[in-house]
């Protein structure tokens, strides 16, 4: 099996570090001694930045401005964000316009991609549901009237909704069907409220009432959501590797520097263990990840639905990243707790992501569910 990269997903790489090279983890204030939200609004500039390096229309057909490429590319990209805690809507964004070309037509919708593509407009999705643990889909109704569906319901935690253009929202029908709805920010009878992240960045909670969405923004194909949420579910799994190496590394070069009884700490023997083992958590979760994001990009068969690789995927990201911030900042002692440094940011946005991911015993029931319904013989 060969597992290297093509040369145009590597040139994504080249262009995102490039891109991401000058971006600081502490350029806004510290989650930890802000009471509200550490900033209003997402980091523009660079995602200006992202848009001039065509990083914003990976996914994108060639037809519509973008590099065509796969899943892979967005995951190895975002990778790469989360070693500097980028604070933009690149996963959301991405996969939304992604879905939008993949489900809905690219004749209806070729402005928006194309706008999308460039920067000028901002998706987000609502995938968490209303508390955080149902299933995002049921937490909406939509019904047809006419030629509008009308949607009620509350998502909560809805990652920069105040500041994206177009929220896409699942809901479920009387014939139990998921759509998706596109609501552009303000629309009537759609109101957003502040919550804060651990990360200190703003969610939103979106309350539907009566809201009337014309047929034309709603793309009622048979598994555009489910293909959606699992390019993000997996989109969140290379935020969780790209913040863990990053940790790794600073807990590699803390570790080296600082000594006790004359030799650095990182010659002893239990502090080399507890590295080690965080290390092979990172290239478990790097291997589910590309097994994952393979699958959903090429659409290629497989023993299991891709779900089943996406799970397996969500159990090591969402145990491993846990398990790789708690044992750096055991071995960083009182420093990794110090509010100059900023190794307490990344413990905060893992716990971000950990919860977005939700806990492994739950992927784990998943998978043992697609294991009962399908032969592996």
């Amino acid at each position: 099996m060969d597992f290297t990269f093509t040369e145009e997903q590597q040139a994504a790489v080249e262009a995102a570090r490039a891109v991401f090279a000058g971006v600081s983890p502490d350029g806004v204030p510290s989650p930890a001694l802000t009471a509200g939200a550490v900033a209003e609004d997402f980091d523009r500039p660079l995602w200006a930045k992202l848009a001039d390096a065509d990083l914003l229309s990976l996914l994108l057909d060639e037809d519509a401005g973008g590099a065509g490429l796969d899943a892979v590319a967005l995951c190895l990209v975002l990778r790469e964000s989360a070693r500097v805690l980028a604070r933009v809507p690149l996963l959301e964004s991405s996969a939304a316009t992604a879905a939008v070309q993949r489900f809905g037509g690219t004749e209806a919708w070729t402005e928006l991609l194309a706008r999308a593509g460039r920067g000028e407009l901002v998706l987000t999705v609502a995938a968490n549901g209303r508390t955080g643990h149902d299933p995002a889909e049921r937490a909406v109704t939509a019904r047809q009237d006419g030629t509008a569906w009308v949607l009620d319901g509350v998502q909560t935690a809805v990652p920069w909704a105040l500041d994206a253009d177009v929220v896409v929202v699942p809901a479920h029908t009387d014939a139990d069907r998921t759509v998706l709805a596109l609501i552009p920010r303000g629309h009537e009878g759609a109101v957003i409220a502040e919550q804060i992240s651990t990360t200190g960045e703003r969610l939103g909670e979106l309350r539907l009432e009566n809201a009337r969405i014309a047929s034309r923004e709603v793309i009622d194909a048979p598994g555009a959501w489910e293909w959606l949420r699992d390019l993000l579910t997996t989109g969140t799994c290379a935020l969780a590797l790209g913040l863990g190496e990053e940790v790794l590394r600073m807990t590699s070069a803390y570790t080296s520097k600082r000594e006790q009884f004359g030799f650095p700490v990182a010659t002893f023997q239990a502090v080399a263990v507890q590295a080690a083992d965080r290390y092979i958590d990172l290239r478990a979760m790097e291997a589910t990840l590309w097994q994952a994001a393979w699958r959903i990009g090429t659409g290629a068969d497989g023993a299991l639905p891709a779900g089943g690789d996406v799970a397996v995927a969500k159990i090591w990201a969402s145990e491993g990243v846990r398990r790789v911030v708690q044992t750096a900042q055991h071995l960083h002692g009182g420093f990794g707790a110090d509010t100059e440094y900023a190794l307490h940011r990344y413990h905060a946005w893992a716990k971000h992501l950990e919860l977005s991911l939700g806990p492994a015993a739950a992927h784990e029931e998943a998978l043992g569910d697609l294991l009962a319904a399908h032969s592996l013989g």
